[in-house]
């Protein structure tokens, strides 16, 4: 019996009992369907962050207090460190550095009122961060002298606080109850490597000092962000940052009690985490393909159950072992190929549909289907369907011609 006859069999067999098929195939298709579905989000999950860090810019570094675990006590992170970082002096490979003083604030506005994050910045905070207002202007070196109570709000606080994102220059909100002018609205940034860009408000970095965000000590700074000149300083601009705080914090070599991360440090961070979980989920979906491979043997069982006579009836007209195992393990792999290509049809749906639903909430998510996902799928399945068809397939090429007939 050749492939071909042997595969128009196998289907004249499924058609013959098409309800339950159809159910033995449902496992199949819900295992490879979630395979998909969960591997392709996951992929335009990663996709989306990588590139709001990206768009971050490629030559940054960010410094944060806290070094090794040996470090105790480290010193906290201030303005003069800001200064020394950005002598031109000491360094060749920096071009600028932004202090950053965080914290959490309760925004209020025509009575409505949101708890969000509070950055104290200065003017270089815009262009390191390449960043820009949709309208009004960014903080200015007279912000800063005059501690100005101004305010830059981002796109989302505005829509909570006012239901719009434009025609609010000029306008009053109450920070911790103290009144802030509105001076512009914040460019849409989304989600990156500290939370969503768009749920925040900036105010002057002397403001926030003297009136929201507290400190131990007054010129103490939360976080530095370095512009180095190009991307290929970053690696020589993190070492004239290191050099310069061990020698501004008397630490040795090896001891450092702070931090610099770089674009790529949190790029490599982003795509493990979300590689990890993509694994983790779609391993999870594969328990679902096993079920359906544990339905696909008990249906290839009772099907050898009730071929019995047909089975007996063959070997007595010739019909070799060969031929019994390569039948139904044919029906097996068919089972379970359709199922699969059922369940890439269903995953992709379910992609599209997933990321529509996230792009109307604000967060775009492009699922990718890659080749090699629908490929390892499709295999994937086809395998199951071969590995669980082997027994009953087995068991029916070795039953004996004679007692196959006689069997009732």
């Amino acid at each position: 019996m050749n492939f071909g006859q042997a595969v128009l069999e196998a289907l004249e067999s499924l058609a013959s009992n098409k309800l339950r098929s159809a159910l033995t195939i449902i496992g199949i298709v819900i295992g490879v369907a979630a395979v998909i579905a969960i591997v392709s989000i996951g992929r335009g999950a990663e996709n989306t962050i990588t590139g709001s860090i990206q768009d971050i810019g490629t030559n940054l570094l960010f410094v944060f207090r806290g070094g090794s675990q040996e470090v105790r006590n480290p010193k906290p992170l201030t303005l003069g460190d800001a200064e020394a970082i950005a002598d031109p002096f000491q360094t060749t490979a920096i071009a600028a550095v932004a202090p950053v003083l965080r914290g959490e604030a309760r925004v209020a506005a025509g009575g409505e009122n949101t708890s969000t994050r509070v950055e104290g910045v200065t003017p270089d905070y815009g262009p390191v961060r390449n960043l820009g207002v949709t309208e009004g202007e960014f903080i200015t070196e007279e912000h800063i002298l005059g501690q100005a109570s101004v305010v830059l709000l981002g796109p989302n606080v505005a829509e909570k606080l006012f239901g719009r994102t434009s025609g609010l220059v000029g306008e009053t909100v109450r920070i911790e109850g103290r009144p802030f002018r509105v001076i512009g609205v914040l460019e849409s940034k989304g989600g990156g490597g500290f939370g969503n860009e768009d749920d925040r408000i900036l105010v002057p970095f002397s403001t926030a000092q003297t009136r929201l965000i507290r400190r131990a000590t007054r010129d103490r700074v939360d976080l530095l962000i370095v512009q180095a000149t190009d991307a290929e300083s970053v690696s020589r601009a993190g070492d004239e940052i290191s050099q310069i705080l061990r020698l501004r914090h008397r630490t040795a070599i090896g001891a450092d009690d702070f931090t610099v991360l770089t674009q790529q440090d949190f790029l490599a961070t982003a795509a493990t985490i979300t590689s990890v979980l993509t694994i983790f989920l779609g391993g999870i979906a594969a328990i679902s393909l096993l079920v359906g491979g544990i339905g696909i043997m008990n249906i290839m069982l009772v099907s050898v159950t009730e071929r019995t006579r047909e089975i007996g009836l063959r070997k007595a007209l010739g019909a070799r072992r060969l031929d019994i195992l390569v039948q139904f393990l044919t029906e097996s792999s068919l089972l379970s190929m359709i199922g699969g290509l059922v369940g890439i049809a269903l995953g992709a749906l379910i992609s599209f549909a997933v990321g529509q639903i996230a792009l109307s909430r604000g967060t775009p998510i492009d699922p990718s289907i890659g080749i090699d996902t629908v490929l390892l799928a499709t295999l994937f399945s086809t395998a199951v369907g071969l590995f669980f068809g082997i027994y009953p397939a087995n068991r029916a090429a070795s039953l004996e011609p004679v007692e196959a007939l006689r069997y009732e």
